[in-house]
């Protein structure tokens, strides 16, 4: 891969996003053109392999491998506020109803990396409509809406899919909408927490996010990284070993089937 075309990547990435309007208006439109692919990179020298697409109200999103670690990203977006962490995004895929998206907030404040990145690329390899509601992006109290029409990705996105060793098809998508804002389901609860050691690295701090299937003993399995940042922190690998001796419990009845929970781990150097 060529300094140019990684170059080029960088700059579609780094675009911001033009000026904001209120809610029931659209930022812009956009159609996509008729077998139209997102554009794709591959860094063989850094093991990346990157997915990404540039729209018109100045809004790019990618999704990329790197290292086996999968991430997607919107770059563009209005600057987050300064301390935040977290935001939440509105996202409605197609003739979908919109569903809450929680994006982690990047060095550059324009920027969000998701929680599910996985889960989202696999909305968005099948394209169509795109609607992205940002609360309070156009002023406090003025949501700001993206309302894209995005080319479908069934090479490009499932490359980097396929990078990373992630299934172009997951069964476990449909459970994430019965996880709560804690990562667990109703009637579950933390018996014994994870607790994760600082990995050996060269940052004051990150995070990891996981899924698991809790058995009706509580014991956790098929634990999956879906995304940690910064992506060589080893943060993942960190939350991985901890979790063999966490456990979870049940209020009432004890669970005849496994259920699925999500979790995410902050780690600060003290």
């Amino acid at each position: 891969m060529t300094r140019s075309l990684v170059a080029a990547a960088a700059v579609a990435l780094t675009a911001l996003s033009g000026a904001g309007q209120s809610v029931g208006q659209s930022v812009g439109q956009e159609t996509a053109p008729a077998g139209e692919d997102w554009d794709l990179i591959r860094d063989a020298k850094t093991r990346t392999t990157l997915a990404y697409v540039t729209t018109t109200p100045g809004l790019s999103i990618a999704m990329r491998c790197v290292k086996g670690s999968y991430s997607a990203l919107l770059v563009g977006l209005p600057e987050a506020t300064r301390g935040a962490k977290t935001r939440p995004l509105q996202i409605a895929f197609r003739d979908d109803e919109q569903k809450e998206w929680r994006f982690n907030v990047t060095t550059n404040r324009t920027g969000a990396v998701a929680d599910f990145p996985a889960p989202l690329a696999r909305e968005l390899r099948q394209g169509g409509r795109l609607q992205i509601v940002v609360p309070d992006g156009a002023a406090p109290g003025r949501n700001l809406r993206y309302d894209l029409n995005l080319p479908g990705s069934g090479a490009a996105i499932d490359e980097t899919l396929r990078a990373c060793d992630r299934p172009l098809v997951d069964p476990r998508d449909q459970e994430l909408d019965a996880i709560g804002e804690d990562g667990l389901q109703v009637g579950m609860r933390w018996d014994r927490q994870i607790r994760p050691r600082y990995p050996v690295n060269n940052y004051a701090e990150g995070f990891a996010v996981a899924t698991c299937v809790a058995q009706p003993d509580g014991k956790l399995r098929d634990c999956v990284i879906e995304t940690e940042h910064p992506a060589d922190g080893r943060f993942g690998g960190a939350v991985l070993d901890a979790v063999r001796s966490a456990t979870v419990a049940y209020d009432g009845d004890q669970p005849a089937a496994p259920r699925m929970m999500a979790f995410r781990v902050n780690f600060v150097m003290r």
